[in-house]
């Protein structure tokens, strides 16, 4: 049983601000499983290595993630006042966004539904 009141409890956990430089990209032209792909490959590693990954990596998605990781660098770089060198990926993740339903029309005047899936994309890093 949690102590206090849901709104007490989500005021607590609201004011504990995270530091960690970031970088999110909402609404990505990517499905969640086909991004998941390329997050497992950089995760816990070093910028310069996930970089590295990324740039030789031939996935649609690796393209999308490695602008991601540069934008979190330059967060790290001119807002928290870390050294690129040494920055890691903590944290990758993507979640679900919205489903553009479309309709592909088939034999004998069916309609088949195709869904273009969405994702957001959220790349954290840290020190070492």
């Amino acid at each position: 049983m949690a102590k206090g009141h849901r709104s007490k409890i989500k005021r607590e956990r609201n004011a504990v601000k995270d530091t960690r430089p970031s970088a999110k990209l909402s609404y990505a032209r990517v499905p969640v499983q086909k991004a998941c792909f390329v997050l497992d490959a950089i995760r816990g590693k070093s910028v310069e290595e996930a970089i590295g990954i990324l740039t030789y990596n031939p996935r649609y998605a690796s393209a999308v993630i490695l602008k991601l990781v540069k934008s979190a660098m330059a967060n790290a770089e001119n807002n928290n006042g870390m050294s690129v060198d040494n920055l890691y990926i903590e944290e990758c993740y993507a979640s679900n966004g919205p489903i553009m339903k479309r309709i592909r029309p088939r034999a004998q005047g069916r309609a088949y539904r195709i869904e273009k899936r969405m994702s957001h994309i959220t790349v954290v890093l840290n020190e070492k």
